[in-house]
């Protein structure tokens, strides 16, 4: 037998490396089969690949300016040439739906990317050294959980002032908690294992296992936290501008809508129906593919 026959045998280094793209390709075949079957999860996927064209191309697909007042269609309720109806200045309802789309996912997407980057330095961190720094970690995150998501980002944005940017930072300030949390449980195993131990007896740094061995491990974790965060921050945006401490009202954001609508509930319940149930079909969706991503990355979980 050769020496390059040799090389490649079963089990030599460069034969694992060869097989290495197949086992990823098998695991992303086994998660998308294992994905697919549950249907709930996969219409509510399609909703939000929708959603996010929408946010992408909606301003020029929306069917009238969605900023331009029509005073002759004031509070006109759904029909043929507006769907959804107009509002109190006869602005297109679901044209300034379609562009609120983008000002909303970009929002909540921030605030829950910057809580997962920061929960998950800091869970890494805690789970790893331990000690002070997990305690010091753990206590500040209990201070947090202590205070309701909605009344901390109130008190947040009330410091801060009212604006799309201080929501973002509200909102990833009550959500970092929860990222740091998981992703701890999940090093806290994850160190313990064999080729933790592994890397340590060979002189490996901690940087390096920490990202090299450790945090592939939270990756799934983190995914389905993202999901399932994504709902919460759209419904926390949405209540803070409906307060008055979010995006403006003259923008179209979906909790400003409801905010301006509510005057006009008795004789024109439209205004306020059709930002509602945008809000609830997005929350709903992003809710329904976090428990389909859970249950698909989940080992535990038959085939």
């Amino acid at each position: 037998m050769s020496d390059n026959s040799q090389a490649m045998g079963a089990g030599s280094p460069l034969a694992a490396e060869a097989t290495a793209p197949e086992r990823q390709k098998g695991r992303f075949k086994q998660f998308f089969r294992k994905f697919c079957k549950q249907r709930m999860a996969v219409v509510a996927a399609c909703f939000i690949i929708l959603l996010f064209i929408v946010g992408l191309i909606g301003p020029f697909l929306t069917p009238y300016n969605p900023e331009e007042p029509n005073y002759d269609v004031l509070m006109a309720g759904p029909s043929a040439k507006h769907w959804a109806g107009t509002d109190e200045y006869g602005r297109d309802i679901l044209s300034r739906l379609m562009d609120g789309t983008r000002l909303t996912l970009a929002v909540s997407l921030s605030a829950v990317l910057i809580a997962a980057v920061l929960g998950t330095i800091l869970g890494l961190l805690s789970g790893y050294y331990g000690g002070w720094l997990d305690r010091l970690i753990m206590r500040g995150s209990d201070v947090l959980f202590s205070f309701p998501d909605l009344l901390l980002a109130i008190g947040i944005v009330a410091i801060l002032g009212p604006g799309s940017t201080n929501v973002v930072i509200a909102v990833a300030v009550f959500g970092t908690p929860s990222f740091a949390r998981i992703i701890r449980s999940v090093t806290l195993s994850a160190k313990e294992t064999l080729f933790v131990e592994a890397a340590k007896s060979m002189g490996a740094k901690d940087s390096r296992i920490i990202w090299r061995h450790i945090f592939p491990e939270t990756v799934s974790s983190i995914i389905v936290n993202v999901s399932m965060r994504i709902g919460s921050a759209i419904l926390a945006a949405a209540s803070l501008s409906f307060l008055g401490m979010g995006a403006k009202a003259s923008e179209p954001d979906w909790g400003a809508m409801l905010s301006m609508g509510r005057d006009y509930l008795s004789i024109a319940p439209h205004i306020v129906y059709f930002p509602g149930l945008t809000i609830f079909l997005t929350v709903l969706a992003f809710n329904l593919v976090g428990d389909g991503l859970r249950d698909a990355l989940d080992p535990k979980m038959k085939n």
